[in-house]
C-alpha cells in the first residue's frame, strides 16, 4: 500500500492494529516519513460491544502506548468494525482521541475485483469522505490477499483528481 501511496503521490491515515505495527517498526517509520497520518484501530481486534469498559479501556491504553515506543502520538481512533458505544465515547473523551468512522467503504475485505469495488464506491466519494480500506488480511476477510486493493488505489486517487480533490489524511480533512 505505501508503495501505491508514493506512485500516487498520495498520503492517508493508517490506523493500525498497535501490536502489528509494533511488530513493524520500519513501516510504522515509513509511514511517517512519507507524511501519512498514523492512528490507532485496536489491539485487540473487538467490537467494543463484547468488551467491557474496563477491558476497553485497557486496549487502548495498551495500543497507544505501544505506538509512543514507535514515536507516534495517536490522535484519530477507529473502533473494529466501526462498532462503538457509550464506553468508547467516554474513553475517546478521557483520552483526547477523536473516534473515526468512515462514509465510504470498499467492502475490500470480500475479495471483489478493484473495477467492481470502484464501481461501487466512485459516485459516494465526497470532499471530506473517508474511504475504508484495508492493506492487511484480519477477522472476517474472504479475500487471500490485498492485490485488488492495491489496484483499486490508482483507480480512486484519478476519481478523486478530476473532482479536483485530493486525497488525504484524516488530519488534513478536519484541519
Amino acid at each position: 500500500m505505501l508503495t501505491r501511496l508514493a506512485d500516487e503521490g498520495a498520503q492517508a491515515t493508517f490506523f493500525v492494529m498497535a501490536g502489528r505495527a509494533a511488530a513493524h517498526p520500519s513501516l510504522v517509520d515509513r509511514m511517517r516519513a512519507e507524511g501519512h497520518e498514523i492512528a490507532l484501530h485496536c489491539v485487540r481486534h473487538v467490537r467494543h460491544t463484547e468488551i467491557d469498559e474496563r477491558g476497553l479501556r485497557r486496549d487502548t491504553e495498551a495500543g497507544l502506548r505501544l505506538l509512543e515506543r514507535l514515536g507516534v502520538t495517536a490522535r484519530r481512533w477507529r473502533a473494529p468494525w466501526g462498532v462503538t458505544t457509550a464506553a468508547s465515547r467516554a474513553i475517546a473523551a478521557d483520552l483526547d482521541l477523536e473516534l473515526v468512522r468512515w462514509d465510504v467503504d470498499t467492502h475490500d475485505w470480500r475479495g471483489d475485483s478493484a473495477a467492481a469495488m470502484h464501481a461501487r464506491v466512485a459516485g459516494e466519494i465526497r470532499a471530506d469522505s473517508v474511504v475504508l480500506m484495508h492493506d492487511g488480511l484480519g477477522p472476517g476477510a474472504r479475500r487471500t490477499d490485498c492485490r485488488e486493493t492495491l489496484r483499486l488505489v490508482p483507480a480512486l486517487i484519478a476519481t478523486l483528481r478530476s473532482r479536483r480533490l485530493r486525497p488525504a489524511p484524516v488530519a488534513d480533512l478536519r484541519g
